[in-house]
């Protein structure tokens, strides 16, 4: 979700005008998400290099969150959304631990839209977290080398519940994946806006929906329908 500080200094406005109106813009993405009946809606709200920002924007940032879920949470409860995070939030401040723990409890046994902000997420360290764990559940045995899968290294990830993710939109022009969710985006269709995140309406996320759906996904093999069936001599 990418530009808020940018749409505000374009405006000569300071940078937590951004981070307020890009707040507005996920409030509209995820009520079109439950509309739409999408099942899986993930944000990437706060990201493990996001430390390296001033002091005074990250305190901002973690204000914000914990004014959302307050403001909000109500109804996403309402709206059956099911609240999720992935990502090391114990380095947030207590207060935004609190609200998180008691939204997400709230809202695990609603069934519509799972929601999950990535906080304090990084897509490496995701990986190298589940590694250690791997090593330490099973240890370096023959069955580690004989019999361990791809599922079984999956299930040790944070985003475990999640699906391989399908589309990835990133907003302002930027065209990198920057540590996102590296193991579930292998096969990922990558969307790019140039729209600041606060500029970026319901509809530019409709539209991306759309573009997603011309896309043919073979995941590495061939589409048959458009492929000559005989043999190519050679």
């Amino acid at each position: 979700m990418d530009g808020n500080g940018r749409w505000a200094q374009e405006r000569n406005l300071r940078r937590h005008k951004g981070h307020i109106e890009g707040c507005e813009t996920v409030k509209k993405i995820v009520n079109s998400a439950h509309n739409k009946e999408i099942a899986y809606l993930t944000l990437f709200a706060f990201s493990s290099e996001n430390w390296k920002r001033p002091g005074f924007e990250v305190r901002f940032l973690m204000q914000l969150l914990e004014r959302y879920l307050v403001d909000y949470g109500e109804e996403l409860h309402q709206k059956n959304i099911c609240l999720k995070t992935i990502g090391q939030i114990e380095a947030f401040p207590r207060a935004v631990q609190k609200n998180l723990k008691i939204l997400k409890e709230k809202t695990q046994n609603n069934t519509g839209l799972i929601l999950t902000f990535a906080l304090n997420f990084g897509g490496r360290q995701e990986i190298f977290n589940a590694v250690k764990k791997l090593i330490k559940g099973i240890g370096l045995s023959q069955k580690f080398e004989d019999e361990l899968n791809s599922k079984d290294f999956e299930s040790f990830l944070e985003s475990s519940y999640l699906p391989d993710m399908d589309l990835m939109i990133r907003t302002s022009g930027e065209q990198r994946l920057s540590n996102f969710l590296l193991w579930k985006m292998a096969y990922t269709e990558l969307y790019f806006s140039p729209k600041y995140w606060p500029d970026f309406s319901e509809n530019d996320f409709i539209e991306a929906i759309h573009w997603y759906q011309t896309r043919q996904r073979k995941f590495g093999g061939l589409d048959l329908k458009s492929t000559n069936p005989s043999p190519t001599k050679l």
